[in-house]
């Protein structure tokens, strides 16, 4: 009980992040690493604005936490995100070692958590990451599912 009221606590720092993609018209994803207690990533989309392709939330966090970490292997953190990670978000948390990830929902599209496949964990690969899923289910999904909907409104 103790680790989900934790991880509903990060889980609200990361909407905090997603939210503010959503005010820069950014689909509202966001990211926070966390390490002995303290966030030491942090990061929402921005690949409109940066005309990145990488720019995924889950990106801008691991990136933050590496360069503030002096490191590129992330062993000891858990990456929490309001969305299942995509194939090349899950690429990236396997290649820097991260030990545990936690989404808010999955993603039918394009999710590789689990939903589609389960990158995070394909025994085949050096490493394998701890997964958690459904925090805050519900209050991630809803800033998904109003930004669409506001989205498509406003092309009407």
């Amino acid at each position: 009980m103790i680790r989900e009221q934790e991880d509903q606590a990060w889980m609200q720092l990361a909407i905090e992040e997603a939210k503010k993609a959503e005010q820069i018209g950014e689909v509202p994803i966001g990211a926070i690493l966390v390490k002995d207690g303290e966030v030491v990533g942090k990061g929402y989309n921005l690949r409109e604005i940066n005309h990145d392709p990488t720019a995924h939330a889950e990106m801008v966090a691991i990136r933050e936490a590496c360069e503030r970490l002096g490191a590129w292997r992330l062993l000891d953190c858990t990456l929490y995100v309001t969305l299942e990670p995509c194939p090349m978000c899950a690429g990236a948390i396997v290649q820097s070692r991260v030990k545990r990830v936690v989404y808010g929902t999955g993603d039918p599209k394009a999710g590789c958590a689990g939903t589609l496949m389960n990158l995070l964990q394909e025994p085949r690969f050096n490493h394998e990451t701890e997964v958690t899923s459904g925090i805050l289910q519900a209050e991630c999904a809803a800033l998904l599912t109003n930004f669409f909907r506001n989205l498509r409104n406003k092309r009407k």
